[in-house]
């Protein structure tokens, strides 16, 4: 006579035994359908080129040349932040604040050559983390007492050089 637990060990044998079965049976047909029609397999999407993002910015200058000066909104399209700054000065910041801040390229935010896009949504992210950067500066940090006068933050304040910011600290160093 079998007891409870050698019962339940039998069911549970035989269904793993049903399942790999199963599995078994998919897998032999799906690769058998896939040698019959192999005119039906798909190809493996190409592998995107490296995002250069020099050359882009320098496309980008060169498309701008002679209205470097100009209001950011007046050059570009879709320009919601940064209204009123110069255009070159527009690239500067993307490149070497946002860019560095984060640690990542223009491709976080852009579709290459569709600048202009919002399909992207960490574009809105870094539109209303902007916000939220200008509040802090322009309104919070003066109720501050005792604060350095031109105390601000920036994306790096908080980003350090990662896409998300740290919400935890390192473990603190062993001692020796």
């Amino acid at each position: 006579m079998r007891t409870t637990s050698q019962r339940w060990t039998a069911v549970v044998f035989m269904m793993v035994i049903g399942i790999v079965g199963m599995v078994g049976f998919s897998t032999r047909t799906i690769s058998r359908t896939a040698l019959a029609h192999p005119a039906e397999t798909p190809e493996p999407a190409p592998i995107p080129a490296p995002f250069d993002q020099k050359a882009a910015l320098a496309k980008l200058r060169e498309q701008i040349k002679g209205h470097e000066k100009e209001p950011a909104e007046k050059v570009f399209k879709n320009i919601k932040m940064f209204t009123g700054m110069p255009a070159e000065r527009l690239l500067n910041v993307m490149d070497l604040g946002m860019t560095h801040a984060l640690g990542r390229d223009c491709t976080l935010c852009h579709i290459p050559d569709k600048w202009e896009s919002d399909e992207n949504p960490d574009k809105q992210i870094a539109r209303d983390m902007n916000a939220m950067m200008g509040t802090i500066n322009r309104d919070l940090l003066k109720k501050i007492p005792n604060l350095s006068q031109n105390a601000f933050v920036n994306c790096t304040t908080c980003h350090r050089g990662e896409v998300k910011p740290a919400i935890n600290m390192p473990p603190p160093p062993k001692a020796s």
